[in-house]
């Protein structure tokens, strides 16, 4: 699909590509991975048709159509969310329009036997034709369907785009991109702002996503779940590996120690080489074989040992005393944001030693809670902290509460206490900044250095309590790595809200989630949890079973009013199924009509009441159309 061809691209003098060459194939799923700066978003933007400053050839298709979603968008809006998601049927939109145009001229049209009436006609059945061919029918259901999987609800459709978080903006530019029929898809980071549930979704989807996917992740089990090939980026070289991410990683370090193996013995072989030679130059006897060793060491090829970055995150949190049993007590807590309810009648104890994870979909109250529980916004009801409880907090945007105009040194020095102030150096180098880098100013910072920073202040108060909001935003896999192994030896409480499966697996022993109805507690792992979530799920299922089938599956111990509840979501089921198929029929059999119609008129031009007839058809199966769409939404509510 997509040939590259001896690429090569340059900044400064350095390279990020060097006569790289390979191809994307239909039903790749490649994940670009390397350290920051290796060139995996420039990558995609070459890839997109927005970078065309590269040496060597990128060979695509005229008709290959390709969907990009980078990191950032900014654009402004002035559409409701469906409207927005809707400009993805562009040519559906169009074609509805030159529809609507042609029927409205067709009925004021008074002279039927006139060409142009005539070829009005025409262009109106081959658009209606091809508006039914792409699937114009389904347009709004499946913009629906895509929305809610990416975690909008149904109330949230007629909302104001340009009212809502970056966060959510984005999801509806991947909707966009997804609801186009697109060959390729390319995916800068496109979890960033998904809860889990839509990361499960989004990866299902990726599964029968029918044309090829290259994305850049710092997600580990998205990555491993999606891709079946990993493309590395080092020093301007590729290296590519047919598999996901975690054997990616296995044969990586593989050929890092053949490289090292294969490097040493040259240098052994180099080295006693230059012994002989030193040793016997300056004997005639000796000089042809001195003269073949000179010539040998001189056609060694240089074994070259891929960078690694060795730089990491060398931290962990300073101890604390303990606190009492009881961390926290939440009694009746609720909380509205003008007339939007967020939380309501929350109650929670919070025990010493508990490891908690925060999670459901955005917009239920994760973050309202965590505010509450740090005293940041006001509420109703009640929060009690225990006895000797020091809290550490990590807002969600953290990094925007840092001061831009500071450097990196003086923002941790205005906040350390006399007795610190002598460490804050050694501190930031545990983090990453050494050097001139602690001058720098926050302004010019990275999201990941902004990220880093935040979290060297979190350690310059001992807390016994911390409370972590997406602490995971705009680290590297590297340095998340870090940071779970960091809280996986904080032995006191923790709460941390992520979407983030692999950074919450054996971190957390205690799962709270945010639902509809309210908050959900559930004892285990992560994993633990999702995996009882998809069994729920397929109980949920097995409701929607055929009668006969269900019949044998039906568990013996259920009771009367369940089985009387499941029997009459059955019997609703089929109701909503035969109208769709009625419907489907009655449509089918308009179109047949429409057809005949069509050939009569050919041989009979000038029959009025022929185009009366095919213009009552039409209306007729727009109606048919609009049913269906009505209720196919109905059996998608069930």
């Amino acid at each position: 699909m997509i040939s590259v061809n001896n690429l090569s691209i340059s900044f400064s003098g350095e390279y990020l590509f060097k006569q790289v060459s390979f191809v994307v194939n239909q039903k790749d799923r490649i994940g670009l991975v390397g350290r920051n700066g290796s060139g995996k978003s420039t990558l995609l933007k070459i890839f997109s048709g927005i970078n065309k400053n590269f040496e060597g050839s990128i060979s695509v298709p005229k008709d290959l159509l390709i969907g990009y979603l980078p990191q950032e968008i900014n654009r402004k809006y002035n559409h409701t969310v469906l409207q927005e998601a809707m400009l993805a049927f562009e040519e559906h939109l169009s074609l509805q329009k030159d529809i609507d145009e042609l029927n409205e001229k067709i009925s004021n049209t008074t002279n039927h036997e006139s060409d142009e009436y005539v070829n009005d006609i025409l262009s109106l059945h081959e658009k209606c034709d091809r508006l039914d061919i792409i699937g114009g029918s389904k347009m709004e259901s499946e913009t629906e369907k895509v929305l809610k999987g990416l975690g909008f609800l149904s109330s949230e459709f007629d909302k104001d785009v340009s009212a809502m978080s970056g966060g959510w903006q984005m999801r509806i530019e991947l909707a966009k991109i997804l609801l186009k029929s697109t060959d390729v898809l390319l995916l800068d980071e496109p979890t960033n702002h998904l809860d889990i549930e839509s990361i499960e979704w989004f990866e299902e989807y990726l599964k029968s996503y029918p044309g090829a996917v290259v994305l850049v992740s710092h997600d580990k089990k998205f990555l491993d779940n999606v891709c079946n090939r990993t493309i590395e980026i080092v020093k301007g070289k590729i290296y590519d590996y047919k598999t996901n991410y975690s054997h990616f990683v296995e044969l990586r370090k593989e050929r890092i120690e053949q490289q090292l193996a294969t490097y040493t013995n040259q240098q052994k072989q180099i080295e006693q080489t230059e012994k002989f030679i030193e040793r016997f130059r300056y004997k005639a006897s000796k000089s042809a074989q001195v003269q073949s060793r000179i010539k040998m060491i001189s056609k060694y090829d240089n074994v070259e040992i891929d960078d690694t970055d060795n730089s990491s995150m060398h931290f962990q949190f300073p101890k604390s005393p303990n606190s009492g049993k009881v961390v926290l007590e939440i009694e009746k807590v609720s909380k509205a944001y003008s007339d939007k309810k967020v939380l309501s009648n929350i109650n929670l104890t919070i025990l010493a030693g508990e490891r908690i994870a925060f999670i459901g979909k955005n917009g239920l109250g994760k973050t309202t809670l965590v505010k509450i529980i740090t005293n940041k916004i006001e509420y109703e009801g009640s929060v009690k902290t225990g006895y000797n409880v020091s809290t550490g907090y990590y807002a969600q945007n953290q990094t925007e509460t840092l001061d831009s105009d500071i450097t990196v040194f003086d923002t941790l020095y205005d906040l350390a206490t006399d007795e610190l102030r002598p460490r804050i150096r050694t501190l930031l180098g545990s983090f990453l900044f050494s050097g001139e880098d602690v001058n720098k100013k926050v302004g010019v910072l990275s999201g990941g250095e902004k990220s880093r920073l935040a979290l060297a202040k979190l350690l310059l108060t001992s807390s016994n309590f911390l409370v972590l909001d997406e602490p995971t935003n705009h680290l590297d896999i590297k340095a998340k790595d870090m940071l779970k192994q960091a809280l996986i030896k904080f032995d006191k409480t923790l709460i941390v809200v992520s979407h983030d499966r692999d950074f919450l697996d054996g971190l957390t022993n205690k799962v709270i989630e945010f639902t509809t109805e309210g908050t959900k507690e559930h004892l285990g792992t992560i994993n633990e949890f999702l995996e009882k979530k998809k069994l729920e799920d397929l109980r949920l299922l097995n409701t929607f079973q055929s009668e006969n089938k269900k019949t044998k599956e039906t568990n013996l111990n259920d009771n009367k009013q369940q089985w009387q509840e499941k029997k009459s979501l059955e019997k609703e089921l089929r109701k909503i199924q035969n109208k769709i198929k009625q419907i489907e029929q009655n449509i089918e059999k308009n179109e047949i009509k429409q057809r005949e119609i069509e050939l009569i008129i050919a041989n009979n031009p000038n029959d009025s009441s022929l185009f009366e007839k095919y213009k009552l058809l039409q209306e007729d199966n727009k109606k048919l159309v609009e049913q269906w769409e009505e209720t196919t939404l109905e059996l998608e509510k069930q």
